[in-house]
């Protein structure tokens, strides 16, 4: 029997569910040591924007209750989550990470997490993130930043650095992010976690705030793979409230992990092979591509030369959406508004000038630019029409591979403030994450090695509907190396 908290919330998800179902544990107890190590951590940390302690522990109550009573209770029942504070969730705030909507209480819950609370998990708070999802480092949030656990003088990245902290450092067992151009991919890579971007669609994105919306999706942040899969299959399904809603049952993606990935055959584009990737996660990834070979996969390289445009793709596409979706935030429907103004046009003018911090109103004025009478075809346009070569060139690349392997991130997490001055820096941190996001394909980073006592993650994408394909690899290559047991001595 497991009686110590810091036993506990060292755990697996599923580990953790073993214990409540042995009857070892029970979910309250798990809760109280994850809000114990909360109170701990976060003055150094700063993972959640806020924290519903009584609500959590009234949701623990119920779902021992739940499985006294015999009823069935799904992977995550009585498991203590995080969710990335740009999914509705009501009666609880939900800022974005943003001033502009202070105050603003949901009425609804997003589809993820009412998949969550139906299946009995204990919600524990919402989690920091750089501004409306906009940014790789969670410094461009209205609630300071978010450090990271191995070393709190450096970026967690982002833009869903909350949640991924919060699971390398034991605050909650699964958290949720989002992920438009990497934010859920990069920062598990610089926190040494597993993230995962499911397929476009895969899950639903109603109750989601909208970011650039035919890029955003929702995925798991854990500790091991299995955990992963068991988030996977809970989140996602069919949704008729998105429109974007693959029209499909859910599936069992724990069945995927079969540890056997002799026979499969692995792509290793050289243009992820970026210039300025540090030297110790170059030597990560070459060692990484020996184990996968010693586990019977075939590795072979291949090019994929619309690589190099897809940085370029993804800041034309993304701002035009954010921009339009950002619209809406006018000081008059909901949120923070500044009303001591004479006119209609000065509330909406002041609201979003005190609003919005400088990386969203970048963006917006980037996006405004692309879309604006005499610019549309020569930017927007052609970047659609450039994102259409991008898909087409994975799939044909998919018709001789099973899974292509990348670095995840072309450094491990660097220094708070080192990029702060230089957005395109900042940009360039996504460059092995976008084209996956641009292509609407799944993807995960593992624990892939360390460089300079800081995790490298490394990356496995897949085919459209390809989500069991890429759990399947990296569980196998988890599961025959040690990174994932490495945690930070926080």
């Amino acid at each position: 029997m497991v009686s110590n908290g810091s036993e506990l919330i060292g755990l697996t998800a599923h580990e953790g569910q073993d214990l409540l179902s042995s009857g070892d544990v029970s979910s309250v107890e798990l809760t109280e040591a994850i809000l114990a190590r909360v109170d701990e951590v976060e003055p150094r940390l700063n993972s959640y924007i806020t924290v519903t302690r009584e609500l959590a522990l009234s949701a623990a109550r119920d779902a021992d209750a739940a499985r006294a009573a015999g009823e069935a209770g799904g992977p995550l029942s009585g498991v203590p989550v995080m969710v990335k504070d740009n999914m509705s969730t009501q009666g609880v705030p939900t800022t974005a990470g943003s001033r502009i909507l202070l105050g603003y209480t949901p009425p609804y819950d997003a589809h993820v997490v009412e998949q969550l609370r139906s299946g009995g998990a204990v919600i524990i708070g919402k989690g920091n993130l750089d501004e409306f999802a906009m940014g790789s480092s969670t410094e461009h949030s209205a609630f300071d930043a978010t450090r990271n656990p191995w070393d709190t003088d450096r970026v967690p990245g982002g833009s869903s650095g909350g949640p991924a902290a919060g699971v390398a450092a034991s605050e909650c067992f699964i958290s949720l992010g989002s992920d438009t151009g990497g934010s859920i991919r990069q920062p598990a890579a610089l926190c040494g976690i597993v993230g995962m971007k499911p397929t476009y669609g895969l899950v639903s994105r109603y109750g989601l705030i909208a970011f650039g919306s035919s890029l955003d999706q929702i995925g798991p942040f854990t500790r091991d793979v299995r955990d992963a899969a068991d988030a996977l299959s809970v989140i996602s399904g069919h949704d008729r409230r998105d429109s974007t809603s693959i029209d499909m049952p859910g599936q069992d993606f724990p069945s995927a992990l079969s540890g056997d990935i002799s026979g499969m055959r692995l792509g290793v584009p050289r243009e992820y092979l970026v210039d300025g990737m540090e030297v110790g996660v170059k030597a990560a990834f070459e060692k990484s591509l020996e184990t996968l070979e010693g586990l019977g996969a075939t590795l072979e390289e291949v090019s994929l030369p619309l690589t190099n445009q897809a940085l370029a793709v993804y800041y034309i596409i993304a701002p035009s959406e954010a921009s339009a979706n950002l619209a809406r935030y006018d000081g008059f429907k909901y949120g923070n508004a500044v009303n001591d103004v004479p006119t209609a046009w000065d509330v909406m003018n002041q609201t979003r000038e005190q609003g919005f911090g400088p990386e969203v109103k970048r963006r917006i004025l980037i996006g405004a630019y692309t879309l604006s009478a005499g610019y549309y075809d020569a930017y927007y346009k052609k970047a659609q029409q450039v994102r259409t070569l991008i898909i087409r060139e994975f799939a044909e690349t998919f018709e001789k591979f099973d899974a292509l392997v990348t670095p995840t991130s072309p450094t491990v997490a660097f220094k708070s403030g080192e990029k702060m001055d230089d957005p395109v820096a900042m940009y360039l941190s996504d460059v092995c994450t976008i084209p996956v996001n641009i292509a609407g394909l799944p993807a995960i980073s593992v624990p892939g090695g360390m460089s300079e006592d800081l995790p490298v993650g490394l990356q496995f994408i897949g085919p459209q509907m390809g989500d069991g394909t890429v759990l399947r690899v990296a569980h196998a290559y988890e599961q025959a190396t040690e990174w994932h047991k490495f945690k930070p001595a926080l």
